[in-house]
């Protein structure tokens, strides 16, 4: 048997290697909806139930696919925020089965990140 390896960036503890248990599942999707206000925001539900949030300025988009995006294979949450002539946008997808608490997150990082003009 060998000596576990020893010093800074090794950890022999056994705590460490213990299992963690995750948040699986879809979870609340209120948890991301509710970050939404009618006075920015502009929220429709389709035929599908599919939900979809627009900035009023256009340059924020969230897509919420309860049964998935049709032509996709499981995409559940999509966000999309609009470039500059000089800067490219960029787009964040999740699948149906990432819990609501992580989009949540990421919904409200991105609108931390917005200033008004």
């Amino acid at each position: 048997m060998t000596a576990a390896p020893q010093g800074p960036g090794f950890s022999t503890s056994v705590e460490a290697l213990r299992l963690r248990e995750w948040l699986l599942g879809p979870g609340q999707a209120t948890l991301v909806m509710d970050q939404f206000s009618a006075d920015d925001f502009h929220l429709v539900v389709d035929d599908r139930a599919d939900v979809h949030v627009n900035s009023k300025d256009g340059s924020f988009y969230l897509g919420w696919f309860p049964s998935g995006r049709p032509g996709t294979d499981g995409l559940g949450w999509k966000i999309a925020v609009t470039g500059t002539a000089k800067v490219r946008g960029y787009q964040i997808s999740f699948d149906t089965e990432t819990p609501a608490d992580v989009v949540a997150a990421a919904v409200a990082r991105v609108l931390e990140t917005s200033q008004q003009l």
